[in-house]
């Protein structure tokens, strides 16, 4: 459902939360520290999408000062110290 919230275009969806998340996010609003769950949502997003676009460029920078782009055996040796899944350290068995 499309609608207009600051003479934006938004989006409505549902989202699924713990039910103590939940009863947290009521305590803010009532409390006022929150002008609306949605509203304590969308800042929540907002925040991490500029957190991820932070980091985001902060690895493009480090990787273009250190030589450029991973090499596909560097992104092979972080996934599997990572444990990123689909890397071959998930796909060992114990012996």
């Amino acid at each position: 459902m499309l609608g207009m919230a600051n003479g934006m275009a938004t989006t409505k969806l549902t989202i699924t939360l713990d039910d103590d998340q939940f009863e947290e996010l009521k305590r803010f609003v009532a409390a006022g520290r929150a002008t609306s769950v949605s509203g304590f949502v969308r800042h929540a997003v907002e925040v991490a999408l500029n957190d991820a676009a932070g980091w985001s460029r902060m690895l493009h920078e480090a990787l273009d000062a250190s030589g450029g782009p991973m090499t596909t055996a560097e992104r092979a040796w972080a996934d599997d110290i990572l444990g990123h899944a689909g890397s071959k350290a998930k796909k060992r068995r114990p012996a």
